[in-house]
């Protein structure tokens, strides 16, 4: 079985994709993912098993995890002991979360951002591949445009090829479609939704943001770039190391210029300002927050009126 929409709701953690939004979209014919990165093994069996009791068990339903993530391997195998729908993963992979799948048989979704990446991809084992530009938000893996990028992916892969990065509306799916992919995967889209957990201070910045407040570029301790909303945080962070008082731990190599779980964190839970708030390079295009139904009927028809034009 297939899902009516071929969208694929982005994994946005800390706590930004939970399983009440992705069963939303589960629901409402697209694929719903929880970002599995910044949880505990019980955070997220809980996640699942949540996300399940919403959609009846029926609908799909992935997990998304930070391949930098210090927890990547106990996360992704309680995952699949969940018996998860699918893995997604960027940031790196490595050759034993393919043999994972292998073991439980549940497939693996790699994010890249260029060809080399996802030949090497699909030849370990990826499912299908992400295809992410650099309008996308959170950490990056390139400069480049998913317009240009995208083409170049499906010219050298069988697997399904999602693109994903700036994909707000229904046009932008068409055009997507159009350049060869088999799908998309938005994110900021979502954040704008009554189904997001994420406070509503954190929500507003999305619908209140216009062009003249565009996003920046941060450099995350991850190691990547990040794209990430203007606030006081990203200002007081611009060119300067502001430390860690008290390492979590949460990743398998850290700059440590701050702390990347705390500052998300404090953002998802309302300090909208002195927090770090990942977008894509768009949001000032989303203007209302909308029920996740309401969002994918308009998706549905927006998509159908490009491809018919």
């Amino acid at each position: 079985m297939m899902p009516r929409l071929p969208i694929i709701q982005g994994g946005m953690a800390v706590r930004v994709s939970t399983a009440t939004l992705a069963a939303a979209v589960a629901n409402n014919g697209g694929i719903g993912i929880i970002a599995g990165t910044g949880l505990s093994i019980e955070q997220l069996k809980a996640e699942i098993r949540k996300a399940r009791e919403l959609t009846l068990g029926k609908g799909y339903i992935g997990v998304n995890i930070l391949f930098a993530a210090r927890k990547f391997a106990e996360l992704a195998k309680a995952a699949m002991e969940e018996k998860i729908d699918f893995v997604i993963s960027g940031a790196g992979f490595s050759r034993d979360m393919f043999a994972w799948s292998k073991e439980y048989n549940v497939p693996i979704i790699s994010i890249v951002s260029t060809a080399k990446f996802a030949k090497l991809a699909e030849r370990l084992g990826a499912a299908a591949i992400v295809v992410e530009g650099k309008e996308a938000g959170g950490h990056l893996g390139t400069d480049r445009s998913v317009k240009d990028i995208l083409p170049e992916v499906v010219k050298e892969v069988k697997i399904p090829v999602i693109a994903a990065g700036g994909i707000v509306d229904g046009y932008d799916i068409a055009e997507m479609f159009k350049l060869g992919a088999s799908g998309v995967q938005m994110g900021t889209r979502f954040v704008a939704s009554e189904e997001c957990e994420a406070a509503d201070s954190f929500k507003q910045l999305f619908i209140q943001s216009v062009p003249e407040e565009e996003t920046v570029l941060i450099d995350s301790p991850v190691g990547l770039p990040g794209r990430a909303l203007r606030n006081e945080f990203t200002d007081r962070i611009a060119g300067t190391d502001i430390g860690v008082e008290k390492c979590k731990a949460c990743l398998k190599v850290c700059s440590q210029r701050f702390c990347i779980l705390d500052a998300l964190e404090r953002a998802v839970d309302g300090d909208a300002s002195g927090g770090l708030v990942f977008s894509g390079e768009y949001a000032h295009r989303i203007n209302e927050i909308l029920p996740v139904k309401v969002i994918m009927e308009q998706l549905a028809a927006e998509m159908k009126q490009a491809m018919q034009s």
